[in-house]
């Protein structure tokens, strides 16, 4: 829920972020460029399916995952782009060819494109210049922590809260009295709550497993919420975390913090990647994004 959450912020805070276009007019003037093709495409209707929220989720959500968000560019024979279509980070391939020149394969079941970089939007987290690092790789050690103690608490419910143990007996038990006694006992095990056990003949239960407080299960999953939050440069407040102190005093400190230092790098990656791989050269002398 945390890795959820993390995602589900970044992707929905950015995307509801209007993308708009403006024209130079000259002598660091500009203004918004309303009738040109570039604002139809970026801040009204990226394609025929989508609307800009829905486009720029689907990127961002690949982009915090995997460390790339890829778009496939369809263009009019003007050069110019018309259309912008996601492509899921699994399906797409960077490749570098002999001649230096940087190509795209986007794999549709059994179906091999290879597209031309003029024709990927390609926005890249942290990584080589060529790709971005996937997040959930390097991660895995934590979400693996985090989902055992999920597990672990789970199984721990499902059985009432009980830990395992053993029943103690004095005497010597023929296999039959054993079957009898594991049959009318191993409620107590399993984690039923309807029954009051009442145990003779000198029998004694002995618990042989850790308590929730001696796992610490309660604190591990606390401090996974918040190594989680590290991962993708998300406060611990903002995914419902109770240790609302973990950064600033408040939380104006705590949002101003988020923007400056999460949100803001990741649009002015977002405005260079549209300026160099979606605007004709052309277009970058009169517009910017």
């Amino acid at each position: 829920s945390s890795v959820w959450r993390c995602v589900e912020l970044l992707a929905t805070t950015i995307a509801t972020l209007p993308l708009m276009s403006y024209e130079q007019v000259g002598k660091g003037q500009r203004d918004l460029a309303r009738d040109s093709s570039l604002w139809q495409l970026l801040h009204e209707s990226p394609n025929g399916r989508m609307t800009p929220c829905e486009f720029w989720m689907t990127v961002i959500i690949n982009l915090a995952l995997r460390g790339n968000g890829y778009a496939r560019i369809e263009r009019a024979n003007n050069g110019e782009a018309y259309a912008l279509w996601p492509m899921p980070t699994d399906q797409v391939e960077a490749v570098v060819l002999d001649s230096g020149e940087l190509v795209y394969y986007y794999r549709v079941g059994s179906d091999l494109a290879v597209l031309a970089a003029e024709n990927v939007l390609h926005i890249k987290g942290m990584g080589n210049g060529t790709v971005g690092l996937s997040k959930l790789d390097y991660m895995k050690a934590t979400t693996n922590e985090v989902k055992n103690s999920q597990n672990a608490a789970n199984k721990l419910f499902t059985t009432g809260g009980k830990p395992t143990g053993v029943l103690m007996v004095d005497n010597i038990l023929k296999k039959e009295q054993r079957e009898a006694i594991q049959r009318n006992f191993s409620e107590m095990a399993n984690g039923s709550t309807a029954r009051l056990y009442v145990l003779e003949a000198n029998m004694k239960y002995q618990q042989i497993n850790l308590t929730p407080e001696d796992m610490q299960l309660l604190e591990r999953r606390e401090f996974g919420i918040g190594e989680i939050g590290r991962w993708f440069g998300v406060p611990s407040v903002l995914i419902n975390h109770s240790d609302v102190t973990a950064w600033g005093s408040g939380i104006f400190e705590i949002v101003e913090g988020f923007h400056k230092f999460t949100i803001r790098p990741a649009l002015v990656n977002i405005e260079q990647a549209i300026r160099k791989r979606v605007l004709t050269s052309a277009q970058r002398v009169k517009y910017t994004v």
